[in-house]
């Protein structure tokens, strides 16, 4: 039986990823730290071998790596927060070279990692953003896209130097999970009443088809390919709307501007010094609410054949996840 080592098996995806796994019959390994919530996997827990590490432990990830085949490169982190820059880095870029160094020194055959559209940062001028696209570092790049940028050229480091490397660049991701957690706290966020809508445009994905696709990537045995998984580019107020829908409140009335959008995240900096709090509006946030971020999908649904859930269907899914939750006052929710 092939044994395949996953990272960020407790989050949102990492956690689809391995229920997929275990029912396709793979011995699963995950790494996890001392205080890492392991209630997203469910009935499964008990299905994985859970070793202690952390990508930031190349001597962890190699007790890890003995005796596996292949591994899935999920764990990162996700914030546009300014004091979580230092920590995303290390996570995201230095973590992902551990795994591949890692990886190198113990004989593991193939690496999938999981990097995402922010890989390709800003770019300007390209209204379709796809696979290849000529990426490149600049200054106004947000942490996060940087640390991703970074992370993913580690990975193919791993393939010029001998491992079997392949790519999955999911958009933003749509799943339920932990709701006070990036990307799925804009639930809560609007539950609650929030009144101001941006009218920028991004990819979303359903956390479902990220698994699926990295499914198929592990079992046709891809190498060396790099695959956008998106499955509509959508303006968030749209989004929004969507969601407000689906929750039953009121949609927010109140649209966004450059200098709303500066008062809104210096008064959140503000009330977040005043109160201890981190704060939900930065900077990061608001900027990239307002830009418009349109990526390919055709690669991944032309070579795999991957058909993809609709967005509204998506957003509806995650509400019952959320009203599910606000009825047994959890605070976190998943699809089995």
């Amino acid at each position: 039986m092939e044994q395949i080592l996953l990272t960020g098996a407790n989050g949102l995806l990492g956690s689809q990823i391995a229920k997929r796994l275990i029912r396709k019959g793979y011995s699963v390994k995950a790494i996890k730290r001392n205080t890492s919530d392991l209630r997203l996997m469910g009935e499964d827990v008990n299905q994985i071998t859970w070793l202690a590490g952390d990508v930031r432990d190349i001597v962890s990830l190699e007790t890890a790596m003995e005796g596996v085949s292949t591994v899935i490169h999920c764990a990162a982190m996700i914030s546009f927060v300014p004091e979580d820059a230092e920590a995303m880095m290390q996570i995201n870029a230095e973590g992902t070279a551990n795994v591949v160094d890692a990886a190198l020194r113990c004989g593991v055959k193939k690496l999938i990692h999981i990097s995402s559209v922010a890989a390709f940062c800003r770019p300007k001028g390209v209204a379709l953003i796809d696979e290849h696209l000529d990426i490149k570092d600049s200054k106004d790049n947000f942490n996060y896209f940087r640390s991703k940028f970074y992370g993913e050229r580690e990975a193919w480091r791993g393939l010029a130097e001998g491992l079997e490397v392949s790519i999955v660049c999911p958009s933003t991701i749509l799943g339920g999970g932990f709701w006070d957690m990036e990307p799925n706290k804009l639930f809560a966020q609007i539950h609650k009443g929030y009144p101001f809508y941006t009218t920028g445009v991004n990819g979303f994905v359903d956390v479902r088809d990220v698994a699926d696709v990295v499914l198929l990537v592990l079992e046709k045995e891809v190498v060396g390919e790099k695959f956008i998984v998106s499955s509509e580019n959508v303006c968030f107020n749209d989004l929004m709307w969507m969601i407000a829908d689906a929750l039953g409140v009121k949609r927010a009335r109140f649209k966004t501007g450059k200098w709303l959008g500066a008062i809104a995240w210096r008064g959140e900096w503000l009330l977040s010094k005043i109160t201890g709090k981190r704060a939900l509006v930065t900077r990061e946030v608001i900027e990239m609410a307002m830009c418009d971020f349109r990526y390919d999908n055709r690669k991944v649904s032309e070579e795999l054949g991957f058909v993809f859930r609709p967005v509204a269907q998506t957003v509806k899914d995650v509400a019952a996840l959320y009203n599910t939750a606000l009825e047994k006052e959890s605070s976190f929710s998943f699809f089995n």
